[in-house]
């Protein structure tokens, strides 16, 4: 399996068959992670609380440990493709 060590190594994907085709065989270096995570947590940001049915978090945080993600950061990922989404089918 090939590491990816630098975010320019993974490619724009056309679909997410190439991109699943692409994860199989690859996988982000831990330290990498760890950089990316250390370096959002620099950025502003403001906390908040929000209640999660206990099951439904720990499936969020299998999934994330899947994709070597860090649960906050995947969740925040998931808030800003669907505003993002929701943004974009109002401009039209």
């Amino acid at each position: 399996m090939d590491v990816v060590t630098v975010w320019e190594e993974i490619p724009q994907f056309a679909c997410e068959h190439d991109e699943a085709r692409f994860w199989v065989a690859h996988r982000i270096d831990a330290k990498l992670m760890e950089e990316s995570i250390i370096n959002a947590d620099q950025a502003e940001s403001t906390t908040i609380t929000l209640r999660i049915d206990p099951r439904m978090l720990a499936r969020i945080k299998r999934l994330a440990r899947s994709r070597y993600l860090n649960y906050q950061s995947m969740i925040k990922q998931w808030i800003s493709e669907r505003m993002e989404n929701e943004l974009r089918g109002r401009d039209r």
